[in-house]
């Protein structure tokens, strides 16, 4: 009997076929092998929202070697993920073999597991079932849901608001959460207040802090002192009191454990204590699931990491209790196993919640299999686990009240001590600690309220006599919410119901690639870019990306899963009032979406002074206002309403009013000083793509010629994180000398350099390029230079292939944002999906360099271009207006699912 299974990863497919032994042949369908075609029309509302599947050229040989495997098989194991995703890759294969005519006779069944371990292997196979329609509809119905929305919305986007790029269904309400957070900071007014802290000292000498919380016989709130001096007439009424011990509250607390891992905790925990974004921790753990070698067998170490469920299987929890009362004591063993209730919305919980596979490999038992990001990740997992089953940590509080002996005022001491530590021994969950992104262990907040680590007070009995040491006020100042950070974002999606935690890493990379938000000192910050989209999503698909209607949404799907609603139903609902209003927001003109926008991100952009003058006033004329105009080049500028009167632009950016008005007043070049090298004026100018610096005039045109044969002046882009306004000459010049050496790297005696690209600050090194985020490039030294390099996420070097016959420079091959491709000097050519990368020889390379040349018009190599045939002379293409941005960022915007 042959036995042919299915999974997704070919590292899954090596570690089954181990399990599974002879008679079956396990082969990795390498995720789906089919998807729907990137261009409109893949989708069909009119034809009852059929859809046109694709197989691509990169799933080709992989249906292939599926295909000639089912031949002759006696049975087909579909072993794909346990989730909707697998279940979904399961039916295209199922459906792809059929279409073909491949499974007559051939029995097809579902296996699912949890863990890959053998144990768990085995008995998948020894129950396996039939594949779960429902949730391959509730798959077909996302699915559709998110390319309708990218492929109707997006086209609109960039008929109406130039330089956008794409909206996903998702994608555009996470980033409305981002853009909302950041309005409410820009409005926010700090207000003062003020606190009282006494240090009080007892008979025996010992002193300790007590707070203020009674003034004249009222209690007092966050802001009821206001200033500084009420502050002091405060202080002034407890300098002058006397104070004795008055009542003593004692009490017990109880801290319990965290539950096990979701998805979205862990994304969460592994931001705050290890740094790591999602998207990072996701392919981390996927690598902790699908195991390694252990002594000559693969064992998974977690199990499956996308899940919403919050309980462990019996036999963990019974691991877990035996590993803690072995290794801690009986006493942190409670009486009970512990029992989670999910709180978050849409929870699922068809699955368990993420865990070790076996409770009894300890960190320290795995670490020499695992490199450092895997070790500390598998940690944060052990650690969570065995924590959920143990016993509460016990906390002593005590409270004391200090009231002044005329009860003018009245002070109050707490302490807090652990008395069992419990849990706390293992683990403790992680905060956000005040917005700042940083995550910290809750034992670091040493000033929280109901903080667990010791404030011990000294032996208190109640009316014994006090001395004051000291009184001090302190001025505080109310701070703005925060801005998310990955985990807090993730935290918001979660709790509103947006999404599913399983697509949230990749929600957050399309943001951040889109350039909607960038995320600095780990929060997110919107970029203007994505502010004028949210702009335009709220006030014209306002219920599009209403946080109620898509976590109802995500409701309607998880009912389609459960088999209670029909699946078209749910698309036929949703469509019919999202085409109408696609269709009239099509029908508006341009102008007046402009000034909608306009008027929705004016006090963003606009903000009011503090002197009451607009900052809407253009500098360069008397009465011209200033407003968002449109550029199809460079999306959105801020220009003047006397148009073309005026003349006066400058780039998108918040408008202050302190702008230089001198350069502001003719709009034009502005002379920073001489260069003392070449006596040449350097300028201050600027340009369609914003600010840049320019040494010497620029040519005049010269008269009947198309192009001027005098050279052009050297220029510098200013950099975003500059302002025009601060740059002198001496940032000029510096600017100017971009690229420079900045030394050689100490171990290989290469030369580092530090530019100034398209793409931002960079360091070039060895061929390669590294991005300056927090550094300045025209600073950054080499001691600095060597730590970002060593720090950046490792490249995989250049190969190089030999030398070009024609001039004996270096063909090379290297890996780039769109794949791998070879290059020599500066002609690049992709290496086709459907040939092997790795095999690529000098021949083949020079070939492709060949043909990439003659269809791109550039000179070939002395020698080869007599060899190089000829390119076939093409029809010329009718210009299709963001047809070629189309596929890419609608394929991003509907990548939610």
């Amino acid at each position: 009997m042959t036995n042919v299974v299915i999974v997704e990863s070919p590292a899954k497919a090596s570690t089954i076929n181990k399990y599974l032994g002879g008679g079956y042949t396990v082969l990795a369908s390498y995720g789906h092998i089919r998807d729907l075609p990137a261009k409109d029309g893949s989708v069909r509302p009119d034809d009852d929202f059929s859809m046109k599947w694709e197989i691509d050229a990169r799933s080709s040989k992989h249906i292939q070697a599926i295909e000639k495997a089912v031949r002759g098989a006696d049975k087909l194991f579909l072993a794909t993920d346990p989730d909707r995703e697998g279940e979904a890759i399961s039916w295209h294969v199922q459906e792809a073999l059929n279409n073909r005519k491949l499974l007559d006779g051939v029995e097809v069944k579902r296996v699912v597991f949890n863990e890959i371990t053998k144990g768990a292997i085995q008995d998948a196979f020894e129950h396996p079932r039939d594949l779960n329609i429902e949730l391959v509809d509730a798959y077909l119905a996302r699915r559709a849901l998110d390319y309708l929305v990218g492929f109707t919305l997006s086209p609109v986007l960039w008929r109406k608001l130039p330089g956008s790029r794409s909206a996903g269904r998702v994608q555009s309400v996470a980033l409305r959460l981002i853009c909302e957070r950041e309005a409410e900071i820009e409005i926010f007014k700090p207000q003062e207040y003020w606190s009282v802290d006494a240090m009080l000292t007892t008979p025996g000498g010992e002193t300790f802090k007590a707070s203020l919380t009674q003034l004249n016989g009222e209690k007092l709130k966050k802001l009821s002192l206001a200033s500084e001096a009420e502050a002091q007439n405060a202080v002034n009424i407890i300098n002058a009191a006397s104070f004795a011990v008055g009542d003593i509250e004692r009490k017990q607390a109880r801290r319990n454990p965290a539950a096990p891992f979701t998805t979205s905790t862990l994304q969460q925990e592994a931001s705050r204590k290890l740094y790591f974004g999602a998207k990072k921790t996701m392919q981390v753990a996927q690598k902790l699931y699908e195991g390694f070698n252990m002594d000559g067998e693969t064992v998974g170490l977690i199990t499956y990491m996308r899940t919403d469920g919050i309980n462990i299987a019996g036999e963990a929890v019974n691991a877990a209790r035996a590993l803690i009362g072995r290794d801690y004591g009986a006493e942190y063993v409670p009486e009970n196993p512990r029992v989670y209730k999910n709180k978050a919305k849409n929870a699922q919980e068809a699955h368990e919640a993420i865990r070790p596979t076996d409770m009894a490999r300890r960190p320290r038992d795995v670490a020499a299999y695992l490199d450092d990001d895997q070790r500390k990740l598998y940690e944060l997992i052990w650690k969570r686990t065995v924590a959920s089953q143990m016993e509460s940590a016990i906390l002593d509080q005590v409270g004391v009240n200090i009231p002044a002996a005329d009860n003018s005022v009245v002070l109050r001491a707490t302490g807090s001590v652990v008395a069992f530590d419990g849990f706390f021994r293992v683990y403790r969950e992680g905060r956000d600690d005040n917005g700042n992104g940083n995550g910290t262990d809750s034992a670091a907040l040493s000033t929280q309220k109901g903080d667990d680590k010791d404030r011990i007070l000294p032996p208190l009995v109640e009316g014994t006599a006090l001395e004051r040491a000291s009184v001090d006020p302190e001025q505080h100042f109310t701070q703005p919410p925060p801005r998310y950070s990955e985990a807090s974002l993730v935290k918001a999606l979660e709790e509103n119901g947006i999404g599913r935690p399983s697509t949230y890493a990749s929600i957050l990379s399309v943001l951040q690639d889109r350039n909607y938000v960038r995320l600095e000192k780990r929060q997110f910050i919107p970029e203007n870019r994505g502010r004028v989209v949210t702009a335009f999503l709220s006030k014209f698909f306002p219920r599009y990306v209403e946080y109620d209607f898509t976590a109802e949404l995500e409701n309607e799907l998880d009912e389609i899963s459960a088999g209670k609603i029909d699946w078209k139903a749910v698309l036929r609902e949703f469509w019919s009032p999202f085409f109408a209003t696609t269709e009239d927001i099509k029908s508006r003109s341009n102008r007046e979406i402009i000034d909608a926008i306009d008027d929705l991100l004016g006090p963003h952009f606009f903000p009011e002074r503090e002197d009451g003058r607009s900052t809407r006033a253009c500098p360069a004329c008397a009465d011209g206002r200033l407003g968002l105009k449109p550029s199809r080049q460079n999306g959105f500028f801020i220009g003047c309403s006397k148009y073309p009167e005026c003349k006066y632009t400058r780039s998108l950016g918040i408008v202050t009013g302190d702008e230089d008005d001198a350069a502001a007043a003719d709009n034009g070049p502005r002379e920073l000083g001489t260069d003392p090298e070449t006596g040449l004026m350097v300028s201050l100018r600027k340009g369609p793509f914003g600010p840049y610096v320019q040494l010497g005039d620029t040519p005049p045109k010269e008269t009947g010629k198309k192009k001027s044969t005098a050279p052009k002046p050297k220029r510098a882009s200013i950099p975003k994180h500059m302002e025009p306004a601060s740059v002198d000459l001496g940032r000029a010049l510096k600017l100017l000398s971009l690229p420079r050496d900045i030394g050689l790297q100490p171990e290989t005696g290469d030369m580092i350099v530090a530019g100034l690209g398209r793409f931002g600050p960079y360091l070039k090194y060895q061929g390669n390029y590294f991005s300056l985020k927090d550094d300045d490039v025209l600073e950054i030294g080499l001691n600095r230079a060597v730590t970002v390099i060593a720090e950046a996420p490792k490249k995989e070097p250049a190969k190089e292939l030999g030398t070009h016959p024609s001039d004996g420079k270096m063909v090379i091959q290297k890996s780039g944002r769109w794949g791998p491709f070879v290059q020599h000097g500066r002609i690049r050519a992709t290496i086709p999906k459907d040939m092997d990368a790795d095999s690529v020889t000098l021949e083949q390379a020079i070939e492709m360099i060949a043909a990439k040349a003659a269809k791109d018009g550039k000179p070939l190599p002395k020698g080869k271009a007599k060899a190089a045939k000829k390119a076939p002379a093409k029809k010329p293409r009718k210009k299709t207006a963001k047809k070629a941005v189309a596929k890419s960022d609608v394929t991003s915007a509907v990548a939610d699912s």
